[in-house]
């Protein structure tokens, strides 16, 4: 009975757990593709790879350029959206410099038209003096 004590009782800093040691893998790779030669593997996987493109509930997914664009599903193409929207910025900038000058032309105008009445103004007081010594 006490052996059997013994053999259950469980210590509490002995016996440390140490593992099996696990052996090295044999092959990096289980695909074989990279033994193959370039023709070899241009004739399995095609000569062109092409973007990833992906099909999700009817609609036609490329990624380019680091976005998904849809092909499919619509009129206008997402490409076509995102070539609109820089368009788009690029006439706002253009309406914003163009309303810039036209307040310009319009503080130029208005000092040309005040020098103008001055200029008529003091005309007028010349002809006025001159008229006076006569």
């Amino acid at each position: 009975m006490e052996d059997l004590k013994r053999s259950l009782r469980m210590p509490l800093f002995g016996n440390t757990f140490s593992p099996k040691k696990i052996p090295p893998r044999k092959s990096a790779s289980l695909s074989s593709l990279h033994t193959l030669d370039r023709s070899t593997r241009e004739i399995e996987l095609g000569l062109e790879y092409g973007p990833p493109v992906m099909n999700i509930g009817g609609q036609v997914l490329k990624f380019e350029e680091g976005q998904w664009i849809t092909e499919s599903g619509g009129n206008v193409s997402n490409r076509e959206v995102q070539r609109l929207k820089k368009r788009n910025i690029q006439l706002e900038e253009e309406n914003n410099v163009l309303k810039l000058k036209i307040e310009l032309l319009l503080d130029m105008l208005t000092e040309t038209t005040v020098e103008y009445h001055l200029m008529e103004k003091e005309v007028e007081e010349v002809k006025t003096q001159h008229r006076r010594k006569k």
